[in-house]
């Protein structure tokens, strides 16, 4: 690379109009292929790219029967074009999000059946947001944990609830509230006739039912050595694998209680075969700004403070 003695200047609309032809050029890997895109012809184009090249003095491109490429100073500055429009773009987005009201969406993605949990407290969340930001539209989703994640890390959604299971660098996790899970199995089998210490005993010989995730510590020491048998990511169904009576499987003792209580399940190996499964609302470390999120992380944290002390994993 030959070094010029030239000075720029200021960068102006117009050097950033001609940039943004540049990029396009690269993109489609010629003039040709760029006039489509760009709804302007071949000469517009290449007249574009010479006052381009005359304004930076640099050569940036060749052109001619090898084809198209780029020089070693082209290939920097499509590199900077590149870094240059990706802030302009945030810059932009960041200007209408502070300008904006309280409209537009607020993406909120929930695991299995946490809305209709009562300590989450789902419905007085809404109530209250939607008080606060009336002209805000709601859209909701129910998946896996896994999924949840990658959707507030790609943008997809604006905050998650999820169990506690891993922690990722790119997200923030608000602790919500805890609770003991136990092992549970169906009134009929042969783990519910044996007593405490038998079941202690003998519970990792029979056939469990699991999530198929790798868990949080304290429930990977609690599955590590059972008989792992059958992959249940949702309670539902988990539950009615635990009720045909071929397999044992941990639940939330919330979940579970109902059906403990008809005597259609038992808990066993209850004193020493249990963990604490803490529920998180999570969002994105750098995510734009977004006045409905935030509205809604505010609403979650007068709800929730602190959370309970100690009771998160990590």
């Amino acid at each position: 690379m030959s070094v010029k003695n030239y000075s720029l200047g200021q960068v102006g609309d117009y050097e950033i109009k001609q940039l943004k032809v540049f990029k396009t050029v690269v993109d489609c890997g010629g003039f040709s292929a760029a006039e489509t895109m760009l709804n302007i012809g071949r000469s517009t184009i290449s007249l574009h790219i010479s006052n381009l090249e005359s304004r930076l003095n640099l050569t940036l491109c060749k052109r001619g029967r090898g084809g198209f490429s780029l020089t070693e100073e082209g290939e920097i500055i499509y590199r900077m074009t590149e870094t240059l429009l990706e802030s302009l773009d945030a810059f932009r987005i960041t200007v209408n999000n502070l300008n904006a009201s309280l409209t537009g969406r607020l993406r909120i993605a929930l695991s299995d059946s946490v809305s209709l949990d009562p300590r989450c407290r789902f419905p007085e969340l809404i109530r209250e947001f939607t008080d606060r930001a009336p002209e805000v539209t709601l859209e909701t989703n129910i998946t896996s944990m896994a999924k949840i994640e990658r959707t507030i890390l790609n943008d997809g959604a604006d905050v998650g609830f999820i169990p506690y299971h891993r922690k990722l660098d790119g997200l923030e996790y608000i602790h919500l509230y805890s609770e003991p899970c136990y092992i549970y199995v169906a009134k009929t089998h042969p783990l519910a006739l044996l007593s405490e210490q038998e079941q202690i005993d003998s519970v990792d010989s029979f056939p469990a039912t699991h999530a198929g995730l790798k868990p949080h510590e304290g429930a990977s020491e609690q599955i590590s050595n059972m008989t792992l048998s059958a992959i249940s990511y949702f309670y539902d169904t988990r539950l009615a694998l635990i009720l045909s009576g071929r397999y044992i499987g941990f639940l939330p003792e919330t979940y579970a209680a109902e059906y403990l209580k008809r005597g259609d399940i038992v808990a066993v190996a209850t004193s020493q075969r249990f963990y604490n499964l803490g529920m998180a609302a999570i969002y994105k470390k750098t995510a734009q700004p977004n006045k409905p999120r935030e509205l809604f992380l505010d609403v979650i944290r007068a709800y929730f403070g602190q959370g309970e002390m100690g009771a998160a994993p990590y």
